[in-house]
């Protein structure tokens, strides 16, 4: 039996969707995914400061790093 798929919500419109599952993970849909790119390019969502590498202690234990 395949292992079951991991789920999350939607960014955009919160209903269930499939972290991996192509072509739309971690969207819903075709159309999530689409209004997500959007954002991005329309410049609603912004990195807001350079990143630095402080900002990535929380992942080192998961990255192998620490």
């Amino acid at each position: 039996m395949p292992a079951p798929k991991p789920t999350t919500q939607c960014p955009i419109c919160g209903k269930p969707a499939n972290f991996d599952t192509p072509p739309a993970g971690p969207f819903c849909s075709a159309r999530c995914k689409m209004l997500d790119l959007g954002k991005w390019l329309g410049e609603d969502y912004r990195i807001t400061e350079p990143l630095r590498p402080d900002h990535f202690e929380e992942f080192n234990e998961v990255l192998g790093d620490g």
